[in-house]
């Protein structure tokens, strides 16, 4: 009975955290629109419980700058201001 009412319980706040940020999230999309470009967001691959993998969504602080070969730059070339903010700022 307490795994049932936990996983409600967890599902009820998660649902009203998502809707409370939903507002934050739509601003930071747009300002990473206008500062880096598209697509707004990236998918990174972490080990979670056990070692299984997930996939995590995180915003993009950073440009996909190629050097004339198509070698992505460096990373402290291609982070910008709003990037490093958004870093700081989470």
């Amino acid at each position: 009975m307490y795994k049932i009412i936990k996983r409600l319980f967890d599902i009820a706040l998660s649902g009203f955290g998502i809707l409370v940020l939903l507002p934050v999230f739509f601003i930071i999309s747009l300002l990473i629109l206008m500062f880096i470009g598209a697509p707004v967001t990236f998918k990174q691959y972490r080990p979670g419980k056990n070692g299984k993998l997930f996939a995590f969504i995180k915003f993009r602080t950073m440009k996909n700058t190629r050097d004339k070969d198509g070698i992505l730059l460096p990373d402290r070339e291609r982070v910008t201001k709003f990037g490093i903010f958004l870093e700081k700022a989470v």
